[in-house]
């Protein structure tokens, strides 16, 4: 018997371990369905307009050319994608796939040039070695798995292919992460709610799944078990966010 939705709202129960439950899946797909009609208006305020930023940057160090083709993990509204679409020199084939069926109704711009795709980061919908670049933004720490989601990412890759992920991180610097983290725990999960008109508890669980992420480091030798090499983070920000970088 399926679950009302109610019972998939993050509570303080499970907010205490996000990436420890069983049902982390679920629940991060059912705030997203909720969020979506606000998430891109939210994000841009809450962030003050630096993740287009972020996206741009990322899209730089990924060394774009029209010869690539990309895959866009967790693509959320689509706004990677149009970063990749902007680029000087966009690539050949943009593919963007998510599990939460709202978030692709908002990413839907009616582009020819990009397919959208639902489908589960851990399950992707494609032969291998078929892309040759794999990307994500803001989205492998919401992973079920966070290995199984690069491995993935890995199998999907051609042989040289870049993986590209931008991803939130707890400044390293003392001040600064108290400041932020005030922010982000304290103020952010307020206003985000009240402007989003949230009741999953969306933006209790965002700013939680960071500070209860794994750090730059670890992130690093995830990325090399899964078989990357020439893997890079670049902190961006003072180190609230950082790109990460690898070859397969």
């Amino acid at each position: 018997m399926e679950r009302s939705p109610d019972k998939l709202n993050w509570d303080d129960e499970h907010l205490a371990s996000p990436h420890e439950q069983g049902d982390k899946a679920a629940r991060v797909r059912h705030m997203f369905d909720a969020v979506a009609p606000r998430y891109r208006l939210v994000n841009r305020l809450f962030s003050a307009g630096r993740d287009a930023a972020w996206r741009r940057r990322a899209v730089q160090l990924a060394r774009i050319s029209r010869d690539d083709a990309v895959l866009d993990v967790a693509c959320g509204t689509g706004d990677f994608l149009r970063a990749f679409a902007a680029s000087t020199n966009p690539p050949h084939t943009l593919v963007g796939c998510d599990f939460a069926h709202g978030m692709l109704c908002e990413a839907a711009d009616g582009s020819d040039r990009t397919r959208w795709v639902e489908a589960d980061a851990l399950r992707l919908p494609v032969a291998s070695q078929t892309f040759t670049v794999a990307s994500c933004a803001f989205g492998v720490r919401n992973f079920q798995d966070l290995d199984v989601g690069l491995g993935e990412m890995h199998r999907a890759l051609q042989p040289g292919g870049r993986i590209v992920i931008l991803e939130f991180t707890r400044p390293t610097h003392r001040v600064i992460r108290r400041l932020y983290e005030f922010y982000a725990n304290r103020f952010m999960p307020w206003a985000a709610t009240l402007v989003s008109r949230d009741r999953t508890g969306a933006y209790r669980y965002l700013p939680r799944s960071v500070v209860s992420f794994i750090g730059t480091s670890e992130m690093r030798t995830r990325l090399i078990r899964a078989g990357f090499g020439e893997v890079t983070a670049t902190p961006m920000s003072l180190g609230i966010v950082s790109i990460y970088v690898g070859v397969r």
